[in-house]
């Protein structure tokens, strides 16, 4: 059992900067990037929705769920994106890996369940080129450049009250750093002639910070079918943020001349979060339900990333999904064991360009494969996703995102006693 829990935490420890490259949307350059879904992919799946909860999977967006664990379980996400851009005038694609989280939950005590590990919260990624005229009417080329993301370090706990009633909270460490760049050089003089040198504007931006969330879940019977229901809170928080920014003269691959723009720290505000959802099914065999999430995404706007043409409001987010298990401890056909999930999401983001909503919608689906022994209940999560975000209008950039994600749920009895070693 100690190997096993040195072997979760080092694996842990070894993913200290698994938020540097997971992204390639220009949308990532506000306030301190794309925040990510941050739960597992078995949720994921059901475009998001975290109602359901039950003794084998861990439910990262809900701690009162930790509560429900049985097993300890081991969990491990990884993400492949593919992006396709289009504006008014041109278009471009990219793609991006990332590991989405490593978790551990541990069932320690009858109705107590912890739950710690390591995602990234938020990734900032993109590369954007184009060019213009400046007042003396010299043609400029401008490059755009931005990369890395913000850890989440979290812990959780969870306490089954009764069969009726779950609570939970966790709290979680809020750490890293973006980089954004912007490259300027005069192209042509107004004679054909061009510039040698470069101006490099090189922004880096360091985050600390904690957040916490509080959850209670309501587990319960409408006739012969299962009604879940749960809301989770998370308070507004104050997180520092470190601004070096530099301005540089580049010739060749050499820095000629530099001057410190901007060396100072600030408090910026992650933002209050309201979640309530509810469901119905049957007890291993189906699960239907939907979840609003409000985010104070207004107060954003203390972030050091923002340009005349951005603003920001209150967030809302929709989502509805579910599952089905056509026979879950059949013995004849594997297929029955398997787990269909799929579901739909809805979001304004909150951010606001050129007096244009941005908006995000999904659709998901994915599948859960049985692994090994039955009685450990191990799983493989294969999902994919298919999302627009953004807009063509007002000069703006629509995006078009392609995800297949996987992930592992390891489960075992560590802390069982054993009736003879």
């Amino acid at each position: 059992m100690i190997k096993k829990i040195f072997f979760s935490l080092s694996l842990l420890c070894g993913t200290a900067a698994l938020a540097q490259q997971g992204n390639a949307s220009p949308y990532s350059y506000y306030g301190i990037g794309n925040v990510n879904y941050n739960g597992t992919n078995e949720y994921k799946a059901m475009g998001g929705t975290s109602v359901y909860a039950d003794s084998i999977h861990i439910n990262l967006k809900n701690p009162a769920s930790f509560g429900k664990l049985k097993r300890t379980t081991f969990s491990l996400g990884a993400t492949g994106t593919s992006y396709n851009f289009k504006n008014d005038v041109n278009s471009d694609k990219a793609n991006r890996q990332t590991i989405d989280y490593i978790t551990v939950g541990l069932p320690i005590a009858n109705k107590f369940g912890v739950v710690f590990g390591l995602l990234p919260y938020a990734n900032v990624g993109y590369k954007l080129e184009g060019e213009r005229l400046n007042n003396q009417g010299q043609k400029v080329n401008s490059k755009y450049e931005g990369n890395g993301g913000i850890n989440k370090a979290f812990i959780g706990l969870g306490y089954e009250i009764n069969k009726n009633f779950s609570i939970g909270v966790d709290a979680g460490y809020h750490f890293g750093n973006t980089k954004n760049d912007l490259y300027e050089n005069i192209t042509d003089l107004g004679d054909g002639s061009s510039l040698q040198n470069i101006t490099r504007e090189y922004r880096k931006l360091d985050y600390k910070g904690f957040t916490f969330n509080f959850a209670a879940q309501y587990f319960g019977k409408i006739k012969d079918y299962d009604f879940q229901a749960n809301v989770t809170y998370s308070p507004e928080t104050k997180w520092t943020n470190d601004n070096f920014t530099q301005l540089q003269v580049i010739k060749g691959s050499q820095i000629v001349d530099s001057n410190i723009l901007i060396d100072q720290s600030k408090n910026i505000t992650n933002p209050q979060m309201l979640s309530m959802g509810a469901g119905i099914g049957k007890n291993l065999k189906w699960f239907v339900g939907g979840q609003y999430t409000f985010t104070q995404n207004s107060k954003l706007s203390d972030s050091w990333n923002n340009t005349a043409i951005a603003s920001y409001e209150n967030s809302n987010r929709f989502t509805v999904g579910g599952f089905y298990i056509p026979k879950y401890n059949s013995f004849s056909s594997y297929f029955d064991r398997i787990v269909y999930r799929a579901g739909f999401r809805y979001e304004n983001t909150g951010l606001v360009l050129n007096n244009q909503q941005i908006n995000d919608v999904a659709v998901n689906a994915g599948f859960g494969f049985p692994i090994g022994d039955p009685r450990k209940f191990t799983n493989l999560n294969i999902g994919v996703e298919y999302g627009s975000r953004g807009t063509k209008s007002n000069g703006l950039t629509k995006e078009n995102y392609l995800s297949l994600y996987v992930g592992f749920s390891l489960n075992d009895l560590w802390f069982q006693k054993r009736r003879f070693d």
